[in-house]
């Protein structure tokens, strides 16, 4: 079998380079760090919102637009703990997922905004000796393609392929139009929720003549080891490696400890890409300040022990984490080696 030629990437050109020399840390969780703000209904308002029927308090996607101060200061935060990605606050920026909140039609702003935003801050921070990148994140959807919302009715579907197809195009051209480095489809529960994301950043990439780094990073939502939809781990990185994602990965759900036989596992059958893990901060914990009881210092200790054992390229924080955790896995995982398969795709893959 022939060996395919590098992907030449136009934006994000420096990140292979990168992956080669050391582990890259990615940020942490946004929403844990909204919740710190306290904020109120009118944060989610601004003058065009104002008479807006539906409350709109804990969509926190819009506070690009309505307290851009905000997400600004928490990507900076992230920035200043150590990470090389930022991602754009833009987890639930489709126009399938702004329905909820009838916003459908600011999709596109939303997301073009918070693009503009995290470049900015990593513009900042950015060095020769350590450049910066903003990842373009595509979250999940409400809505799922494999599975009935009516357990009546096995075959019933709330969304199609090709309107999943759609939405993640808007949104992933607006992310492009506003200065993204790579692409993060992620926390995906539902594979061919992810086949349609990467489907439309195909057709964006294609369309505007850019070819952008891709992570995708799946959940397994218990320990059956399987995401929502009932696939293993190994059938989910059959379903996306034709994608060819600069790396794959495991986020969310999950705290380390319980996501590590799921990590291992993924490193062993995708030798021909990069492996990225962000957990969350243990398991869900409702009584504690920031609703899960990892502390820094033992989140920053297992991903050391994930580094040792040479499971990693890229590793970070989902759920519970702060700019803190960031801080101790940079810290941490400073003295490992990143992952190095032993695949002539491999080499491809980081020839960049």
């Amino acid at each position: 079998m022939s060996t395919p030629a590098p992907l030449h990437y136009t934006r994000g050109a420096a990140l292979p380079a990168l992956l080669r020399q050391r582990i890259v840390i990615i940020d942490g969780a946004m929403g844990t760090m909204i919740q710190r703000y306290k904020l109120q209904e009118a944060d989610f308002r601004n003058a065009a919102l104002k008479d807006h029927p539906k409350d709109l308090k804990g969509n926190n996607d819009l506070l690009v637009l309505t307290r851009p101060d905000v997400i600004r200061e928490i990507h900076e935060q992230y920035l200043a703990a150590g990470a090389d990605i930022i991602e754009t606050n833009t987890f639930g920026a489709t126009s399938v997922a702004q329905a909820d909140y009838d916003l459908a039609p600011l999709a596109r702003e939303m997301n073009l905004a918070a693009a503009r935003i995290a470049r900015e801050a990593a513009d900042k921070f950015s060095t020769p000796a350590q450049p910066r990148f903003v990842a373009g994140a595509l979250g999940p959807t409400p809505r799922t393609a494999s599975i009935s919302p009516d357990v009546n009715d096995p075959g019933a579907r709330n969304i199609s392929f090709d309107e999943l197809r759609d939405a993640y195009a808007e949104q992933a051209q607006a992310l492009l139009d506003g200065g993204v480095d790579l692409f993060l489809v992620e926390t995906i529960f539902d594979t061919l929720n992810a086949k349609a994301a990467i489907f439309a950043l195909d057709e964006v990439m294609e369309r505007s003549g850019e070819r952008l780094p891709v992570i995708i990073s799946g959940t397994v939502t218990d320990a059956s080891g399987r995401i929502l939809s009932g696939q293993t781990v190994a059938a989910f990185w059959h379903s996306v490696r034709h994608a060819k994602p600069i790396a794959v990965g495991l986020n969310c759900a999950l705290g380390a400890a319980l996501m590590r036989p799921y990590i291992e596992e993924l490193g062993r059958i995708a030798s021909d890409t990069c492996i990225s893990c962000y957990p969350n901060a243990g398991l869900p914990n409702p009584m504690s300040e920031t609703g899960f009881d990892e502390t820094p210092e033992i989140t920053g200790g297992l991903m050391a022990d994930f580094a040792k054992a040479g499971f990693l390229n890229i590793v970070g924080g989902c759920c519970g984490t702060t700019p803190d955790h960031i801080a101790a896995i940079a810290q941490k995982v400073r003295p490992y080696r990143p992952r190095h398969p032993q695949d002539p795709l491999f080499g491809q893959l980081l020839a960049g």
